[in-house]
């Protein structure tokens, strides 16, 4: 615990600092500093976010193809996993982008954790008439949320809405057997999460929330896929054809020739004797 509090006390440090600037220069009450601290949080990880949604546009558009080279080594899993990295590597996909939010989230999460576990002894006397409520939900956002069972269940109930509507819209792409393991998740850490404080729920479902309007915004801009030409043996290796042929200039009608007339030759009569 000791080297764990050493390794996040540079990130814990200004995490309060962060929480003591909003609620100083916005007058702002200490669960909207926090949600205002995921705000932020979720701005700086734009980038991967970007790099997220890259590869998970990828990914949904070579899914065919990585179903077919699944189903042809079903049976051979080690070569299986050996063509699908080559496809990767070919393909420029990282699987693991899709993830990258989420652990760069983890020190934050743990970060806050511990903030909120010393907060009243070490932030709260400087402000003695600070409120630490949130939306007359949580009494006190460093209070943990089995000690308070109404706010306890409304956090929950949020939580857990969130966490699926935001696995939903993101993992559209991902294999069904791990698609149903991240939406069973949540529902898992709900016996884990009522032994945090209320503070970290409030971050919890703030990041959430976030993640599902990405997921809106992201299917919205998401361009229609493109239907490809079926090819066959008489398509050309250029293309599928259509270009060329329209390009051509149509052959004029032929018109049809006039009837030939035939001369027919008159037999002479013979003369006679």
């Amino acid at each position: 615990m000791i080297d764990l509090l050493l390794i996040l006390d540079p990130l814990e440090r200004p995490l309060r600092a962060l929480l003591e600037w909003l609620h100083v220069t916005f007058d702002l009450p200490w669960g909207w500093a926090i949600v205002a601290t995921t705000i932020i949080v979720r701005t700086i990880l734009l980038p991967l976010t970007v790099k997220q949604i890259r590869s998970m546009q990828r990914l949904q558009r070579h899914a065919p193809e990585m179903k077919a080279i699944q189903q042809r080594y079903k049976q051979d899993k080690q070569k299986q996993q050996e063509e699908l990295m080559r496809f990767y590597r070919e393909n420029k996909i990282n699987p693991a982008a899709s993830c990258l939010p989420i652990l760069a989230q983890i020190p934050v999460f743990l970060a806050l954790f511990f903030v909120l576990k010393d907060f009243e002894r070490e932030v709260l006397p400087r402000y003695p008439e600070s409120d630490l409520s949130w939306l007359y939900i949580v009494p006190r956002i460093t209070q943990v949320l089995s000690e308070e069972p109404f706010a306890a269940v409304v956090l929950l109930i949020l939580y857990a809405t969130s966490q699926t509507a935001s696995t939903l819209l993101m993992s559209s792409t991902m294999d069904k057997t791990q698609r149903t393991l991240l939406l069973i998740l949540p529902l898992v850490f709900l016996f884990f999460v009522v032994n945090f404080q209320a503070g970290l729920m409030i971050y919890w479902v703030t990041t959430n929330l976030w993640t599902t309007g990405q997921g809106l915004v992201t299917r919205k801009l998401r361009p229609a896929p493109v239907e490809q030409p079926k090819r066959t043996s008489r398509t050309p290796p250029g293309g599928d054809g259509t270009k060329a042929r329209a390009a051509e200039p149509a052959p004029a009608a032929q018109q049809p020739s006039p009837p030939r007339k035939v001369k027919r030759k008159k037999k002479k009569k013979r003369a006679s004797r």
